[in-house]
This record gives structure tokens, sequence and C-alpha cells, in this order.
């Protein structure tokens, strides 16, 4: 009977050694994030939750680039004038920033949810307030590019990733327009 009770009470041991043993175990492993570098509270329970949080962050960085591609074309355009009016003409170079400026411009009115139709910067209604002035020389076009590309720098600013602006799709039509005056006319 002695023995008997002592090998339950040696069972009893084991068994509490190992439910402690295990105990410890899981939790040092659940405080471990599954993916290194993010907390267990960040981990997405879902796919969806996954999916959606992935889609966010694209759109976070999508309209960062957005902006920045505003500020260079706001850039581009400040340089162009400068040359010209320092030049009195077109170099090859600015040449190339025209075209640069024109690619720029073009990928943020897609950006802002504009058609790839060229028919909709030629239908642009009179009534609008970002509208080119018209250009008699090449200076005045010059003057009216750097003023148009602020403009739709402060319109591409006002955005969010969530709206899509009228006023900023019309103002990067008119960049548009004044870009493919210059470099055609040239």
């Amino acid at each position: 009977m002695i023995l008997r009770s002592i090998r339950i009470s040696f069972c009893i041991v084991l068994a509490a050694a190992a439910l402690s043993v295990s105990a410890f175990a899981q939790s040092s492993s659940n405080s471990d994030p599954l993916i290194p570098g993010r907390e267990k509270n960040e981990q997405p329970k879902t796919i969806k939750e996954y999916l959606a949080k992935q889609r966010t962050e694209k759109d976070k960085k999508d309209h960062e680039e957005l902006l920045k591609r505003a500020e260079e074309a706001a850039v581009l355009s400040e340089e162009l004038e400068t040359a010209f009016t320092k030049n009195n003409q077109l170099t090859a170079a600015d040449q190339v920033k025209l075209d640069s400026l024109e690619k720029l411009v073009t990928k943020i009115r897609k950006n802002l949810g504009a058609d790839d139709d060229d028919e909709e910067i030629e239908e642009m209604p009179k009534n609008a307030v970002a509208q080119p002035k018209a250009a008699s020389s090449l200076e005045q076009a010059f003057n009216e590019l750097k003023d148009m590309t602020g403009i739709l720098v402060d319109e591409v600013k006002k955005t969010t990733r969530f709206t899509v602006s009228a006023m900023a799709i019309q103002t990067s039509n008119s960049v548009l327009k004044l870009v493919r005056f210059l470099r055609f006319r040239k």
C-alpha cells in the first residue's frame, strides 16, 4: 500500500511538472509574432482583412507618388520657363524636359481618374476656372505653363486617396494643352 501511494504521488508530481512545462512553452510561443517585425495584435485575422490592409497601403503609396509627380512637374515647368527666358529658345535638353513634363502630367491625369482619351482635352468647358489664357507668344505660354502647373500642384495637394478632383483633371488638361502647343510651336 505504501508503495502504491508513492507511485501515485510520483505520478502526480510528474503530471504537475509536465503541465507547468507545457503551459510555459505555450505562453512563450504565443507571445512571439508569426511574422518577424510585427506585433501579435497587428496580424489580420482573415485573408479579407489582409487584402484590405494591402489595398490600403497600396492606395497610400499611389497617392504619395501622385504628389511627388505633381511636385516634379512644377519643378520641370519652372526650369523650362527659366531656360526660355534666358535663351529665348528651346534647346534639345529643354525639349526632353518638355516631353518628360507631358508624360508626368499624363500620368497625373490618369491617376486622378481621367480617361485616356485626348478628346476630353479638346472639349474642355469654357467656364472652367483653370483655363489657360490665349498665349500670343512663347514667353507668355511658358509663363502660363508655370502658373497652370502651380495650380495643378495645389489641386493635387487638396485631393485625398478617396477623392476624384474634376478641377485637378481640368487643370491637367490645360497643362497638357500648353505643353503640346509649346512642343509643336518650337
